[in-house]
């Protein structure tokens, strides 16, 4: 079944959470602090009173996350 995740999809700080952990997902309100606190920068989308993350730039923060 081929993969329908997009880079440009907007995620929720939920479904961030989740993608971001993998199998032990991070609590949503770190995501929260993080931005407050600019402790990294995952370019949140504010869209009213919510906030989006594109899937592309988790994928980013993820990569540069990866020890060698």
């Amino acid at each position: 079944m081929p993969d329908k995740r997009r880079p440009d999809d907007l995620l929720d700080r939920k479904e961030a959470a989740k993608y971001l952990g993998g199998t032990k997902p991070l609590a949503v309100g770190t995501l929260a602090v993080w931005d407050c606190t600019k402790r990294y920068d995952l370019k949140p989308v504010k869209v009213g009173r919510s906030v989006r993350y594109r899937r592309a730039d988790l994928d980013q923060f993820l990569l540069s996350r990866l020890r060698t």
